[in-house]
């Protein structure tokens, strides 16, 4: 059977201080959507592991962060068996929606049921954070407000709005905006009910719209119809609204070569069963 591996928006993304490992510490939001890659896991008899992509010919197999995960599990474990696993990609790379991470989650959480390794939430959020940032989320599987480096998570209720997402025809590659000197490193720490209020930012929108034209022409389509922002350290552009026909509206006057998609927030992922089994 194939499993939903959902993309995420970033309601807002502040980065409050650099580590001396490098990496940054932030604060940010995490909502799921209704917009989803498929996963599918057939286990072998050996101990290999196999991948094979449909919808998107620029991933490379050999480095994807599914077989990582995969492989991670296997080696903590000392497993004897493998696993061939097929993905349908949707969700757009480098845009900010996180769909890389989402598909190392989705394989560190299914593969931990399958292989019969039976571990928590909180020992595969160990696994996950080791491959990547954005992972812990998705195995945490609930809207979160995040700290840390994005691994430090509480549950939050957010309204399960409408979106609008609009995907430029760009990849936007993050270690390049990491590295610029104008990033703002030294956000004032907020409270949620400062997020709730509305004065939070994406700390990445004015350099990447320099950087990328495209992302700019995103902005000034959607900036007409509601509060345009971004997500994550990607390309992608999104605006909210209460109503499905809000968003169908402006979906349907998006203009070439602007491409998007439209979908619901969700608070719960759809692989929340998983979370915990033991």
């Amino acid at each position: 059977m194939p499993y939903l591996s959902p993309a995420k928006l970033n309601l807002f993304l502040h980065i409050t201080s650099q580590r001396e490992d490098g990496y940054h510490n932030l604060q940010t939001v995490f909502h799921f959507l209704d917009y989803y890659d498929e996963l599918t896991f057939s286990l072998r008899h050996d101990t290999q592991i196999t991948l094979e992509i449909e919808g998107n010919k620029q991933l490379a197999v050999k480095d994807n962060l599914i077989v990582h995960a995969a492989k991670i599990l296997q080696d903590a474990f000392n497993l004897s068996q493998g696993v061939d696993i097929y993905l349908k990609k949707r969700i757009p790379i480098g845009g900010g929606l996180g769909g890389g991470s989402s598909n190392a989650a989705t394989t560190l959480m299914v593969l931990n049921r399958l292989w019969g390794i039976n571990v928590n939430m909180e020992t595969l959020i160990q696994f996950g954070k080791n491959l990547g940032a954005d992972i812990p989320v998705f195995i945490f599987s609930h809207s979160a407000w995040a700290e840390g480096i994005g691994d430090k998570l509480r549950t939050i209720v957010l309204d399960e709005l409408w979106y609008l997402v609009v995907i430029p025809p760009v990849h936007v590659v993050t270690a390049e905006l990491f590295a610029a000197k104008s990033l703002p490193r030294n956000k004032t720490i907020i409270t949620e009910n400062m997020f709730l209020q509305g004065k939070t930012e994406n700390v990445f929108t004015s350099l990447v719209r320099e950087r990328y034209p495209e992302v700019d022409d995103a902005f000034r389509f959607l900036e007409q119809y509601g509060q345009a922002r971004l997500t994550g350290t990607g390309g992608c552009v999104f605006i909210s609204a209460s109503s499905k026909a809000k968003i169908l509206s402006v979906y349907a006057k998006l203009p070439k070569p602007l491409a998007g998609f439209f979908a619901k927030g969700k608070n719960k992922s759809p692989l929340y069963c998983l979370k915990d089994l033991q």
